[in-house]
This record gives C-alpha cells, sequence and structure tokens, in this order.
C-alpha cells in the first residue's frame, strides 16, 4: 500500500473509530462481538480503501459497511443458537430511571426488541449515531424519501408498542426519533 493510501486509510480510522465502535457496541450482545464488528469493518475499509469516498462521506459509507458486518455477524449467531440476535437487554440497566419522564426504560428496551429490525436499526440511526434523513439513505444504500416513509412507520409501530405496554407517547420525543 503506497503512503497516501496507507494516510488516507490512518485518518478515517482517527476520525470514525470511535463512531463506528459505539455503533457495533450499541448493536452487539457483548463487548467481545462489538469488537469483531469493528475489527471486520475497518480490515474491509484497508482492503477496499479505494472505495472510500471522499469528505463527509466516508463515515456514512464506514456505516454501512459495519452494517452489512453487523448482518453477517447476526447471522452466523443465529446458525449457532438458532435464535435472532437482539438489542441487548441491559441498555435499561446502563442509564437507570429517567426521573424526567418518569419512564421505565426497560418498557422502552423491550418494546425496542420487539420491534422489526428494519425498525429498529432505523431508530437507532437516528437517536443513537444522529443521522439524518440524507444520511441514513447514504447507509441504507435507499433515498431519502424512502427512509422518511420508513421511518414513519417504524416511528408509528414504536408507537403502539409503548402504548400496548403501557407507557404514555406523550412522555416519549417520538418525533426526535
Amino acid at each position: 500500500m503506497d503512503d497516501d493510501r496507507k494516510s488516507r486509510f490512518e485518518a478515517v480510522y482517527k476520525e470514525t473509530y470511535e463512531r463506528i465502535l459505539g455503533y457495533a457496541v450499541r448493536r452487539c450482545d457483548s463487548p467481545e462481538d462489538a469488537a469483531d464488528v469493528v475489527a471486520e469493518t475497518f480490515a474491509i475499509v484497508w482492503r477496499r480503501i479505494d472505495a472510500l469516498p471522499p469528505g463527509e462521506q466516508a463515515p456514512l459509507w464506514l456505516y454501512g459497511v459495519a452494517r452489512n458486518v453487523l448482518a453477517n455477524h447476526r447471522r452466523g449467531q443465529a446458525r449457532h443458537r438458532h435464535g435472532n440476535a437482539e438489542l441487548d437487554t441491559e441498555i435499561a440497566d446502563l442509564y437507570g430511571h429517567s426521573p424526567e419522564s418518569g419512564v421505565e426504560l426497560s418498557t422502552i428496551a423491550r418494546a425496542l426488541r420487539e420491534l422489526p429490525d428494519d425498525d429498529r436499526e432505523l431508530i437507532s440511526l437516528v437517536a443513537w449515531e444522529g443521522l439524518d434523513h440524507g444520511e441514513i439513505a447514504e447507509v441504507l444504500g435507499c433515498s431519502r424519501n424512502a427512509v422518511r416513509i420508513r421511518l414513519y412507520r417504524a416511528r408509528k409501530r414504536l408507537s403502539k408498542a409503548l402504548a400496548g405496554a403501557g407507557v404514555s407517547v406523550a412522555g416519549v420525543v417520538m418525533e426526535s426519533l
């Protein structure tokens, strides 16, 4: 690998490592699984450095790569456990109870886990990764309009799940998701 490509890899690694690690940690069942996902993501970036888009598009491309690596990882887990990979139930324990909202986070975590994978991913990209519709479209490889429609439907399903669990959706800011 020539010096320019090596420098480019090092720069994108330094710029995006923590973001990609956070993305993986929030979606894996263990820190070890998250580390594997991150390592594989950057191994792919290393091999495909010439395909890495410039500027602000680079992190979005990495999210897409990490998403695919995570999907492969989950399929592998499913083969071994004969089950589906889900969000870690310990999320509620990490943050405890929210005195401001009065909403028990374990109930929200449970409602999120019960959503279809695609809905959970959309909501996570907005709430946890802070991506806007255009950035999500880039990560998912679809149009902004498709993201808008899918996110609207995902929010509706989450609202319904929360209402079914006895959580007042007025207490949860759905538009920020």
